[in-house]
């Protein structure tokens, strides 16, 4: 049988265009149109971090077509050279650390958020028999924070500050969370800003005393971290960062409402204790990214010349999905 000349034309196209992909869909080369479909995911074993480990556990990263590996990192400003170096899609990190290296040209934005600060979820802490009895005695001291010009740290400052001491007066230090128990009690550090889950398991294991609560005051109830990618990955996987969104969304509804579930999660991740984790202190965790809220956190850091002057936080964040 033969067709008319334009009807073969016509035939033809049709046929070209089936061979590039029916949907006409640039982004459509993975599952649900994701650009990337693997992606690397930097926690910190804190209760912070449970998000993810949720949405892996419960299924929420697989419903939209991503498969998610987790890995530990020591802190925010790590997770963000590592994401910049590409060994990260995504990473946990707190907002001073995000906006320090924005501040630095280091483009990065939060696609999510994870925690807030609650009373004495990060407080300082001394050795029980220290001599240390109050913040004005950390003068000349050395204070272990996880990294340095973290949010940790300028919850100290803020502290300090309360309290009448200059930061410039003190020494602080780096150690992994899970390893400030171990150094206070070594000498290696005279007091940490110390959080869960080690907070509780240093206090019932070792005596750990708290001094000061650091989230109070200017830091009350201070947005404390949120999951970052870089500005060429939203921009280059806009599909891959909104299933990341829509997961995390859920898990983060979870962990706000089901103790139990968010226990036997962080016991996995973290290595804590099964009995200690059921009375550990926990951030509350944020289901939208709000801009006015996480504002807060460049403000302080100009109050406490961390930056010349405060960035919109707003710029910090990608649109988050439905």
């Amino acid at each position: 049988m033969r067709f008319p000349r334009a009807l073969s034309a016509v035939l033809a196209a049709a046929l070209a265009l089936s061979a590039c992909g029916g949907s006409g869909d640039k982004h459509s080369g993975g599952k649900n149109g994701l650009e990337k479909t693997d992606l690397k995911v930097g926690i910190i074993p804190i209760a912070d971090s449970a998000a993810v480990p949720i949405a892996v556990n419960k299924g929420y990263f697989k419903a939209e077509g991503l498969n998610v590996k987790f890995e530990p990192i020591q802190g925010g400003a790590i997770g963000t050279q590592r994401l910049m170096a590409g060994s990260l899609d995504v990473t946990l990190s707190n907002y001073v650390s995000v906006f320090l290296a924005r501040d630095k040209g280091t483009m990065v934005k939060v696609i999510a958020d994870a925690a807030e600060a609650r009373p004495d979820l990060f407080p300082i802490v001394v050795p029980k028999d220290s001599p240390i009895k109050s913040v004005a005695d950390l003068k000349g001291k050395r204070i272990a924070v996880n990294t340095l010009k973290n949010v940790a740290e300028l919850a100290v400052v803020s502290t300090l500050k309360l309290n009448d001491v200059d930061a410039k007066d003190v020494h602080f230090v780096e150690f992994a969370f899970p390893e400030m128990p171990a150094a206070l009690q070594k000498g290696a550090a005279d007091a940490a800003l110390l959080t869960e889950p080690f907070l509780t398991g240093g206090r019932a294991k070792l005596g750990l005393r708290t001094i000061a609560d650091s989230m109070t005051g200017a830091t009350a109830n201070l947005p404390i971290a949120g999951w970052e990618v870089s500005e060429k990955f939203t921009k280059q996987n806009p599909h891959t960062v909104a299933a990341f969104q829509r997961a995390i969304a859920r898990a983060q509804r979870d962990a706000a409402s089901n103790r139990p579930e968010l226990n036997q999660t962080i016991t996995g991740y973290a290595k804590i204790d099964p009995q200690l984790v059921k009375i550990i202190t926990l951030p509350g965790y944020p289901i939208t990214l709000n801009p006015t809220r996480i504002q807060r956190v460049p403000d302080l850091m100009v109050r406490f010349g961390y930056l010349k002057q405060t960035m919109d936080a707003k710029a910090a964040l990608a649109t988050q999905s439905g």
